[in-house]
C-alpha cells in the first residue's frame, strides 16, 4: 500500500478529530503497517477507500472506525506500572480519603487499555482494607476508546506474556489461578471494577464524580490545548479534596489553580482544592 501525501493529510486530521490522537508528519510507514490488516479484512485497497467508508458514517462505519483506533493505539498496559504511584495509592491517599468519608470510595482508570491499571487498583485496595481491618467498599471505573480492550478486561483472562509483565509471584498466587484458556483474575479483585467505553474527547457523561482518577500515559498522544481541555474536564470529575494521578513526567499547567501538586512520601499526585 503506498499512501500519497494528501491521503496521509486526511488520516491525520481524522485521528484528531476521532480520537484525540496526534501523528506527525512522514509516519507513513506506521500508518501503513498498523492498518495493513485493516484493509485485508474490509477488502480495501488504499487509505483513500479506508477515509470513504469511514466518512459515510453509516454501515460499517462504526465498526470500522473502531478496528481503526485500536490499530492506532498502543494499548501499552502492564500490572503495577510506576509502582511508586500504587504505594502512595495504598499507604498515603486512601488513608487520607477515610478520614473524609465513611461511603463509598469512588476511583476512574482513564484509558485503562485491558485492565491491569484498574485491577491493580483493586489489588491495592484489597491490601489496604486487610491491613487496616475494615470494610470499605472501593468502586473503580475503566474506560477506553477500545472496545477489544475493554473486552479482554471484562474477562479477567490474562496470557503468560502480559502475566510477566510486572506481575510479582507472589502477587500472582493470591490473586490469580491457572485455567485452560490464561490466567484468571480471583473475582474479588474484579468485582470492585466495571468497564465502559468512553472517548476522553467527549463529554463525560453519566461518570459521575470521583475521589480518585488516574490518567497516565495516554495525554503525551494529545496537542497542547486538548491535554488542557480533558485535564480541567478530569479535575471538574473529582470531588473536592480528591486526587490525580498522572504519569511521572507528566505534569498540570501552573494556571490550573483548583488543583495543586502533592509529593507524598512515595510518589508525586495531585490534589484538588477544597474551595
Amino acid at each position: 500500500m503506498n499512501i500519497t501525501a494528501q491521503e496521509y493529510q486526511d488520516f491525520q486530521v481524522f485521528l484528531r478529530k476521532s480520537s484525540g490522537i496526534e501523528i506527525g508528519d512522514n509516519k507513513q510507514y506506521l500508518v501503513k503497517n498498523r492498518l495493513i490488516n485493516v484493509l485485508q479484512e474490509f477488502n480495501l485497497a488504499s487509505l483513500s477507500e479506508l477515509l470513504l467508508q469511514l466518512n459515510k458514517g453509516a454501515g460499517l462505519a462504526g465498526q470500522l472506525q473502531s478496528k481503526v483506533i485500536d490499530a492506532m493505539t498502543t494499548n501499552e498496559t502492564f500490572w503495577f506500572r510506576d509502582d511508586t504511584q500504587f504505594q502512595a495509592l495504598q499507604h498515603e491517599v486512601l488513608p487520607e480519603i477515610l478520614k473524609q468519608k465513611r461511603g463509598d470510595i469512588k476511583v476512574w482508570s482513564a484509558a485503562c487499555s485491558s485492565g491491569q491499571e484498574p485491577y491493580t487498583i483493586s489489588m491495592c485496595a484489597a491490601e489496604w482494607a486487610a491491613a487496616q481491618v475494615i470494610n470499605q467498599n472501593v468502586q473503580i471505573l475503566g474506560t477506553d476508546i477500545s472496545d477489544t480492550v475493554l473486552k479482554q478486561a471484562r474477562t479477567g483472562i490474562y496470557s503468560d506474556m502480559a502475566i510477566d509483565r510486572g506481575l510479582a509471584s507472589q502477587v500472582y498466587s493470591r490473586y490469580f489461578q491457572k485455567v485452560a484458556v490464561g490466567h484468571q483474575l480471583n473475582s474479588d479483585i474484579m468485582r470492585r471494577a466495571r468497564f465502559q467505553k468512553l472517548n476522553l474527547l467527549q463529554p463525560f457523561v453519566n461518570v459521575g464524580k470521583f475521589d480518585i482518577i488516574f490518567c497516565r500515559n495516554v495525554l503525551i498522544y494529545f496537542s497542547e490545548a486538548v491535554k488542557r481541555d480533558i485535564l480541567q474536564r478530569l479535575i471538574a470529575a473529582l470531588e473536592p479534596g480528591g486526587y490525580l494521578f498522572l504519569s511521572s513526567t507528566e505534569s498540570i499547567p501552573m494556571d490550573l489553580k483548583t488543583i495543586e501538586p502533592v509529593r507524598g512520601k512515595r510518589a508525586r499526585y495531585f490534589k484538588k482544592t477544597m474551595s
